[in-house]
This record gives structure tokens, C-alpha cells and sequence, in this order.
């Protein structure tokens, strides 16, 4: 039997109420509080019968999918309701630390901010949260630590957060407990808080609940259905829940299962990527002692992976350790709670750290270690939103060791976004769509598991810190060569991309790895100087094998596949179909992208897909292969997001296919003034292009080779999209020849440097959902004289009133030394006369330039349009690197920089070495 919730009376009643749980529970004893901690601590119930519909079903009542209940029935959405296999509170909401801290970055400090707002705003109601803002104390060890921390400081003063740098002294006198002789200091923030993750998550399920939301506890979804056609583009949509008491029509479907997400992704067709796996996670507590104060701050100390805070006379410490330990092997038994011990040795070095940061610790009476999983992702971010597979199923998981964090903010995101039928900000770092099949497999998380949760204290030098478990997954054809030739690789999407080429391997030395990692000039630096130099003097070849590629074609109409009553409404329908297919793929590209894509065959255009606000869904080239189909070059991240938004786009009665061959093709980039002449040596055709154009030719001994007149990075030189199976021999014949022409090979530290030079902006660093062509300089490219395209609207109102932000260009000038100063590296602030007005997105050095180069974001500091004037006016522009100003030159265009023309080699003919003509 199954039960039904009326709301919980001892929850809802007001602080005065002699009946609610205490405020403070002074010298409570273990076995008092877990009386509170029970879930079925009312009597106050009884015996309904589902309902056969509702417009929202949400699978889970921990403390998000409570919230996110809460926040559509506070909103009017009332025809909610919630299923929990237990009981309500009864997964790892039940227990945590608690925590909300707000020194994160901007992206997931929105996200905190709003929960922090929200639990204060409750318990001033009356409600009982044990929300305290007690402030915390972020502790730096060592030199880099503190430089870590500056550097967030610098960015997020200027939000309007609190916060501020201490001295070992002043930290200290914030919390006398502490041992701070070893110490450079620290971040004060006085605006975390703390609360009780327990009773955020039975109160807002009781104000769900009063609002009109349905709970069933003790009923567990068996399947979510769909009206998935099979084979169709289209994508299919949540139709019914089955669940142990019966089914259940609904509109949306959100999974916040928690530990169960994964395998409750499973229960669908198609099934749906839900990666998240449990790690075990541990807390321990002090009985009462009287130095624990309920106002001391929270202690955070990175270097020791550990944290502390005080809870009702007692101390409680928790961590990250740097080798978690995977939780449930074989999947999450019935009796999970009973399976979980205690691991003294895991957190013994936990422990350890606390007793010499709070030395009082070590006098202390210790109660018994808590084992309380939880659940994290591949990247130790959330996992939020839409799903790809199935229209109308939302996702909300991977809280990664607080759910309590994400309880507000990522809750009313997922409300809005189900209300309003998009976000209401950008979340592209939480989307559920940075992922692929890769992500899902239950061996791969559960070794990346062991490395992810120690990662959220470690410092994360910006592009020098990959991640050493669960590699070489998905790898170039040319992969072994690379690696014999030095190449460090990162990944993205599980793909294995050569980040630079180290000089000083050999071929036979073991594989070279990425050195310690610097805030300062990096290790690599001279690397990728000699890569850099390659490419604008002679030839570099990079490996862009990881973008994604998409076929987009026109079908036709098969007459002898059978429909059904939904698929045909009329024989004159399907013949429309059939004699329209030819073109219709032009007119959904022309409707998808900003730029004009109807080009002759083998024209190669670069455009953007635009949403409804004119923001980017997508930056890609668009090569016409035939009449009816396009190939399409895209982000490496973009694999499942832009397959996604491109498949809705797609109407019930469109010819039109979007195929994934990203596995099909490898992809080299061979630029420099000297790459037609070398590459003319092994191919079989005039490679003089008139603009940009595609040729499909024979390389060497491979056929069907599509070489391209365009490069990614600015400079001359080609891209062959090449055959998977083509690619070691052309890069073999391409070693060959390429010594007397000055050949290197080329990583992705060196594409950044040549593109952030040249003013390229970069999906997810400077284009995203929210950012419009105009913004970044590229209205060029935006075709207003066409047909109606997608954002076009937004787009004619933006051009007509203007930008309140622009992408803009900044040199560092010479008083930043690059041997010795900390670098920027992407999010400092940007004044302009002193003034706060924006943050970098990226920034390199300029190898041409020979100066430090940052791209960002620049607003009106009144808010009114930026036009040029405001920032190659009379300005003063200084951008602050880890609480250090730096005068900066700032520019709306490319500068002006020499490139070598390939023309310029015509008559340089190499000795040859036994090449294939």
C-alpha cells in the first residue's frame, strides 16, 4: 500500500508553536535528534488512490524535487504531483552538512545566492530550518592557494558578494579554535549560512503540499512512456507514467531521483543519459562541547580537503577525499542504509587534518562515523534540464555532496524552464546536453567517481588540469603516432585532443605528461611558441578530429513504407512530401541559420543557428555537399545540444534527415603560407579556391579527402575532412614532406593562441545562448534581407536600438611582465576609468603582438547602449589579475597583423622523399 501526505503539521506550524522543532536543541542527544530524523515521524495519514493525470509528475521527494514542486505550485502550476519510492526526505536529502556557500563561481553562485534568499526567507516566516549566517572562513596553505583565491575574490567583488582577504592574525580573531601559523591567509565570506538540509526538504513539501501539489510515498516508477514512431527524426514526447499503484497521464516528467536517476533513465524508450553515480561521502561529529559556538563560521580548508562547522554544541567535519570510494557495486539495494559502514582509514586523513587545524579536536569524544552517499557527475557539476532523448523530461541530479546548494536555485530554473518552455539564464554548464553515450557507461563513472569528488578542493590551474582516470576512450586514428611524436593530450567529450607537442621527447620515451601546473607563464609556453611560429611561417597540422560533425539532407518519400493513421492524414500530404523533399533542406537551414546557406554546391559557409532572442544555439561551417545536403563542422561540446535543438526544429511533415557522423570523419587542419605548396605534392588537384569552397579530392592513396579554403585560427592554409579509415596514411604522407617546409605538429594551447590573437570568439567561452552575433562583432553575418530565420526578430530590434555589451579586445600593456606576473586566464574583472564594466572570457599570448591578449565582455556602466565611442573614446580600461589593475589598450577589430599569403612559395619545390604522387 502506498501512502498519500496530508501536510505535516509539525512542520508547518510557526516558531512560537510549543510543538515544532526546537531552534536551538542545546544539549540534544544523538538519539533525540534522529527522532526528528525519522521519516515517518507522523502519524498524520492516509490512503488515496493516484490520480490518472496530472500536467507534472516528478519522480523523487528529496529536497530538489520537493523545490522544484514547490516553486511551480507557488506559481500557479498546481496540478503537481510527487512520487517517492520511501518516504519523503528518505534518500541523501536526509542528511548532509548543510552548507551554503557562495564563493563559487559566477555561475553557480546565482544558483546559491537564490537558496541562501530563499531558506532565510522561510525561516523568517516562522518555519524551523536551523538557518544560521554564520559566515566562512576559506583557509589558503600554500602560495597558489592564496593566489587561487585571489584571483576569485577579484571577480567576485564585483558582483556584490561580501568578501574579503585575511591575514593568519585577523582569522584568528574570527575563530580563536583555529591553528593558523601556517597559514597565508584567507577568504572571509560573512554571508554563507548554514541550515538543516532535513527540514528544508519536509518543509517545502509541506508548502508544496499546501499549495496543491499531490504526494505518494511508497510508490515506485516502473516506466515513463512516450509516443516515440520508431525511426522518425521527431522527437517523442512524455505521455504516461507507470508506476507500482497504477499509471499516470502527465504533460512533463522531471527526474530528481537522486541515486536512482541512472537507472530510472533506463525506463524509457528511448532511453535517456541520466550520468551520475554515488559516491560514499562522510561525516563526523563531536558530542557537545562548549568551545563549539553555534556563530563560529564555517572552516574550509582546500589544502586539506576538509571543512568544519558547529551545529548545536557539537562539531561536524566532512571532506572531499582525493581517492573517493564508489558507493554500491552492484546497484543501490532496498536496504542501502544498513549496507553502509563507517570507513575510519578513507576519512582517517580527514580527520587528521581537522585535529590539526582545530586542536581541540583531538581532546574530544567522537560520535560514530556517518557514511551518507551522495551523488556526483563526470565533471562534478549539476546535471539540469531537458533531456535530448525525450521531449518534455527534465532532469535535476547530481547535487555532488550538497544538495542543499542547488535546492533553490537549480530548482527554480528547472520550474521556469518547464513553465516558460526555455531558461530564464543561461545554464550551459549544468545542461544535460554536454554529455554523450560515453558518459552513461556504469564502469566509466564509476572510475571517474574516484577522482571527481576530491577535485572540488583541489586548485584547478585553467587549462592544466585534466583529468587522469577514465582516459583514452575516444581517440584520433592518429592517436599512437601523436603520442610517439610528444603530445600532451587533454580531453573533451571523452575525446583525446593533443593540448601541445613537448620538444624535448623522443620517439621511444615514455608518453610526455602535462608538468606541475602555474598561474604564471605556463611550462609549456616555449612549445607552443615554436607551434605558433609554424603555423604563420610554415605549415602546422592540428588534429580537430573531436568536432562534431552532422549531416543535414532531404529525404524522400518512400512509397512502400507503411503509415499509420497519424503519419498519413492524406495521400496528398505524402505526395506533397515526396516532390518537395529535394529542397526542403534548404529551407530548414535557411531557417535554422542567421547567415544566407543557400550556396552553390560546394560553397563552405560560417554562421550561427540562433534561439527566439537571437542568441547562439550553435557556431558552425556549413559545407553544401549536394543539392539536398550539408555537412556541418561544430564545436566538439556541441555533439548532443545541437543535435537536439536541430532534431526540434524539425516539423511533423518535413523530408528532412540530421545524422551524427562524428565517428566518420577525422578532421586536419594544415594552415601556414607554405601548406598548398607542401600539400600539392600529394594530391591529385589544383587547390586554388575562389573564396571559401570545398573540393572533395584523392590524397596520397585516399579518395573521397573533402579539403576546405577555410581555417578555424585566421591563418591561410586548408581543412581536409578525411575518411576515418585515410587518416593515418595522410598523416603519414604528410610527415614525410613536411620537414623541408618546416612541419609541426599543433595542439589546442596554439589554436587559442592564433584565434584569442585575432579576435576569434569560441563557443562556451564567449558565444553562448545568451550572446547575439552584433555582441561579438559578427552582424556581418547576419542575413536580415532573407526569409524569416530563427531570431531574426531579436536580431532587426537589436541592430535598430543597440548592444548593451560588446565583445571587446584587450592588450595588456608593458607593465605586465609575462616572465613574472600572474597571467590572466579568463574571468577577471575589467574597470573602465576605475569603474567595474565586465569580465575577460579568454585570453592567450600574442606571439605576433608580443603582449598578453584578453577577450570580454564590456557593459555601459549606467546600463545604456555601449556604442564604440564608449570604449576606444577617451577611456582608461585596467583589467585585475588576483587584486593587481594592469592598464589595458582596448579595440572593437582584429589588429593589424602581417600574415604570409601562400602565394609567396610557389617556386620552393623540396627535395622529395619517397612520396606518394
Amino acid at each position: 500500500m502506498f501512502r498519500k501526505l496530508v501536510p505535516r503539521n509539525w512542520i508547518l506550524q510557526k516558531v512560537s508553536s510549543e510543538s515544532c522543532l526546537p531552534r536551538s536543541r542545546g544539549q540534544i542527544s544523538t538519539s533525540q535528534k534522529n527522532r526528528f530524523r525519522t521519516p515517518l515521524a507522523t502519524s498524520v495519514r492516509s490512503v488515496f488512490s493516484l490520480p490518472s493525470q496530472a500536467q507534472v509528475v516528478i519522480c523523487g521527494a528529496g529536497v530538489v524535487g520537493n523545490s522544484i514542486a514547490y516553486h511551480l505550485t507557488r506559481d500557479g502550476w498546481t496540478d503537481v504531483v510527487v512520487l517517492d519510492q520511501y518516504e519523503i526526505g528518505s534518500g541523501t536529502s536526509h542528511n548532509g552538512s548543510g552548507v551554503l556557500g557562495l564563493f563559487k563561481p559566477s555561475s553557480e553562485r546565482h544558483f546559491v545566492s537564490y537558496s541562501v534568499s530563499l531558506i532565510k526567507s522561510l525561516q523568517d516566516q516562522g518555519y524551523n530550518l536551523d538557518f544560521k549566517q554564520c559566515g566562512s572562513l576559506n583557509l589558503a596553505r600554500t602560495r597558489d592557494r592564496a593566489i587561487a583565491m585571489k584571483r576569485r575574490l577579484a571577480y567576485t567583488k564585483p558582483s556584490g558578494l561580501e568578501c574579503e582577504w585575511l591575514d593568519r592574525h585577523e582569522i584568528k580573531r574570527l575563530h580563536p579554535n583555529l591553528y593558523t601559523d601556517d597559514l597565508e591567509g584567507g577568504v572571509w565570506v560573512p554571508d554563507d549560512a548554514v541550515a538543516d538540509p532535513y527540514l528544508v526538504c519536509n518543509t517545502l513539501a509541506s508548502l508544496a503540499q499546501r499549495q496543491g501539489a499531490k504526494y505518494f510515498e511508497g510508490c515506485t516508477v516502473k516506466r515513463i512512456v512516450t509516443d516515440e514512431v520508431p525511426h522518425s527524426q521527431i522527437v517523442p514526447r512524455v505521455t504516461e507514467i507507470l508506476t507500482s499503484e497504477g499509471s499516470i497521464k502527465c504533460e512533463y516528467f522531471v527526474n530528481a531521483s537522486g541515486m536512482w536517476a541512472r537507472n530510472l533513465g533506463e525506463q524509457s524508450s528511448p532511453k535517456v543519459r541520466v550520468p551520475v553515480f554515488p559516491a560514499e561521502h562522510f561525516y563526523l561529529h563531536t558530542y557537545p562541547v562548549m568551545e563549539a559556538l553555534d556563530g563560529l563560521p564555517v572552516v574550509r580548508d582546500y589544502d586539506s580537503h576538509m571543512f568544519c562547522l558547529t551545529k548545536n554544541k557539537e562539531f561536524m567535519i566532512g571532506g572531499f577525499e582525493r581517492h573517493a570510494k564508489p558507493a554500491f557495486d552492484y546497484g543501490i539495494p532496498h536496504n542501502w542504509r544498513e549496507t553502509l559502514k563507517g570507513d575510519y582509514e578513507q576519512f582517517g586523513p580527514i580527520r587528521k587534518a581537522a585535529e590539526h587545524r582545530l586542536p581541540l579536536l583531538r581532546e574530544v569524544e567522537y560520535q560514530p562515523l556517518v557514511n551518507a552517499p551522495d551523488n556526483f557527475t563526470p565533471d562534478g557539476k549539476w546535471i539540469l534540464g531537458e533531456t535530448p532523448e525525450i521531449d518534455n523530461y527534465f532532469v535535476a541530479v547530481g547535487m555532488n555532496g550538497n544538495s542543499l546548494q542547488g535546492a533553490g536555485g537549480a530548482a527554480q530554473a528547472i520550474a521556469e524552464w518547464i513553465m516558460y518552455g526555455s531558461p530564464a539564464k543561461e545554464m550551459l554548464a549544468f545542461d544535460v546536453r554536454r554529455f554523450i553515450d560515453l558518459h552513461n557507461n556504469r564502469r566509466y563513472l564509476k572510475e571517474r567517481v574516484r577522482e571527481v569528488v576530491g577535485r572540488h578542493y583541489e586548485i584547478l590551474y585553467p587549462g592544466q588540469c585534466e583529468y587522469r582516470l577514465a582516459r583514452k576512450l575516444r581517440c584520433s586514428p592518429i592517436y599512437s603516432e601523436q603520442e610517439s611524436r610528444g603530445a600532451v593530450f587533454g580531453t573533451r567529450m571523452g575525446f583525446e585532443r593533443p593540448l601541445y607537442f613537448d620538444l624535448s621527447h623522443k620517439r621511444g620515451d615514455p608518453p610526455s605528461q602535462m608538468p606541475e601546473g602555474s598561474f604564471r607563464k605556463p611550462a609549456f609556453f616555449d612549445c607552443v611558441r615554436e607551434e605558433y611560429q609554424a603555423c604563420r611561417e610554415g605549415v602546422g597540422v592540428i588534429d580537430l578530429s573531436s568536432f562534431t560533425k552532422i549531416e543535414i539532407k532531404s529525404v524522400g518519400f518512400d512509397k512502400n513504407r507503411q503509415f499509420d493513421a497519424e503519419e498519413m492524414k492524406s495521400t496528398a500530404d505524402n505526395l506533397y512530401r515526396s516532390k518537395s523533399a529535394g529542397n526542403q533542406v534548404v529551407e530548414y537551414m535557411q531557417k535554422l541559420c542567421s547567415n544566407d546557406v543557400n550556396t552553390p554546391v560546394g560553397g563552405v559557409i560560417h554562421t550561427g543557428m540562433q534561439n527566439e532572442r537571437g542568441g547562439y544555439e550553435n557556431d558552425c561551417l556549413l559545407i553544401r555537399r549536394t543539392d539536398n545536403s550539408y555537412l556541418m563542422l561544430a564545436p566538439t561540446t556541441q555533439q548532443t545540444r545541437i543535435m537536439d535543438w536541430m532534431r526540434r526544429q524539425i516539423t511533423a511533415d518535413a523530408c528532412v534527415s540530421v545524422s551524427d557522423v562524428t565517428s566518420m570523419y577525422t578532421v586536419l587542419s594544415v594552415i601556414g603560407p607554405k601548406s598548398r605548396e607542401m600539400l600539392s605534392l600529394i594530391c591529385n588537384q589544383n587547390l586554388n579556391f575562389h573564396g571559401h569552397m570545398a573540393k572533395e579530392i584523392n590524397i596520397a592513396y585516399a579518395s573521397g579527402v573533402v579539403v576546405l579554403s577555410f581555417t578555424h585560427m585566421g591563418e591561410p592554409g586548408f581543412t581536409l575532412i578525411i575518411p576515418a579509415e585515410y587518416t593515418l596514411h595522410i598523416y603519414n604522407q604528410l610527415m614525410k614532406i613536411g620537414h623541408d617546409y618546416g612541419l609541426r605538429n599543433v595542439g589546442m594551447m596554439t589554436m587559442r593562441a592564433l584565434r584569442v590573437e585575432k579576435f576569434i570568439p569560441f563557443w562556451a567561452e564567449e558565444l553562448d545562448s545568451s550572446v547575439t552575433p552584433y555582441e561579438v562583432g559578427r552582424g556581418y553575418k547576419v542575413k536580415l534581407n532573407k526569409e524569416y530565420f530563427i531570431g531574426k526578430f531579436a536580431l532587426m530590434r537589436q541592430a535598430n536600438q543597440g548592444m548593451t555589451r560588446r565583445l571587446v579586445h584587450f592588450t595588456l600593456d608593458d607593465s605586465f611582465d609575462v616572465d613574472e606576473d600572474i597571467w590572466p586566464w579568463g574571468g577577471e574583472p575589467i574597470y573602465r576609468n576605475g569603474i567595474y564594466v565586465g569580465n575577460t572570457t579568454s585570453s592567450s599570448f600574442g606571439f605576433t603582438l608580443n603582449k598578453m591578449i584578453c577577450l570580454g565582455w564590456v557593459k555601459h556602466h549606467d546600463g545604456k547602449a555601449v556604442a564604440p565611442e564608449y570604449i576606444i573614446g577617451k577611456s582608461r580600461f585596467e583589467i585585475d589579475i588576483a587584486g593587481r589593475r594592469y592598464p589595458a589598450n582596448a579595440s572593437l577589430q582584429p589588429p593589424k597583423m602581417h600574415v604570409v599569403k601562400m602565394d609567396g612559395f610557389a617556386s620552393y619545390r623540396p627535395k622529395l622523399r619517397g612520396i606518394v604522387a
